[in-house]
């Protein structure tokens, strides 16, 4: 039921979702950009449901108060305590470790807003778990989202680096004057 809605609604907004990924692929980090907008989330929410993919996804401890935080659980929520060290790339290693299957959804720029770099834990988590990441996107001008590479991380993060960017170089944001395709 959840599929077949999330899809009419996509469908009566104009998105197209692609999933190129291998579904045999159990457990993966997904890092999901550009992220500029709280659009990103309802849409990105709603192509996992067309594709009834279960995920995880991160997301500020601040959202889990009272009702919101039920719902943000069933939908898969973890949430995030950004105010100081926390170890959340080894509490993350750990679940996966500790999994059979498990989809992981980060967006590596942290914030709708424009930021300098992109946060480095999604590949260390992918790293260390020994999971591939998969690059997620919502281009806004083409209406399309999905799941359009795998990359298995080879411990050089600038050469991995280098083929993520490539591949975001032509995404079109929400809001692109937020959006900084940067690791540096």
């Amino acid at each position: 039921m959840k599929q077949v809605l999330s899809r009419t609604i996509l469908k009566i907004f104009g998105w197209k979702i692609k999933d190129i990924s291998d579904n045999k692929i159990e457990k993966c980090v997904i890092i999901l950009a550009p992220h500029t907008s709280n659009y990103d989330f309802i849409i990105g929410r709603l192509a996992y449901f067309s594709i009834n993919k279960k995920i995880k996804f991160l997301i500020k401890k601040e959202f889990f108060k009272f009702p919101m935080g039920r719902i943000f659980t069933a939908m898969g929520g973890i949430p995030v305590d950004r105010s100081g060290k926390n170890n959340l790339v080894g509490s993350l290693v750990q679940l996966f470790n500790n999994s059979k299957e498990l989809t992981v959804i980060l967006t590596p720029e942290g914030t709708r807003s424009y930021v300098s770099k992109w946060k480095k834990g999604f590949y260390l988590i992918a790293k260390r778990a020994k999971v591939p990441i998969l690059l997620g996107y919502l281009d806004y001008e083409r209406k399309e989202g999905g799941i359009g590479k795998v990359i298995y991380p080879s411990g050089n993060f600038e050469e991995d680096f280098k083929k993520i960017e490539d591949f975001y170089r032509d995404i079109t944001a929400k809001h692109p004057e937020n959006f900084n395709l940067s690791a540096k």
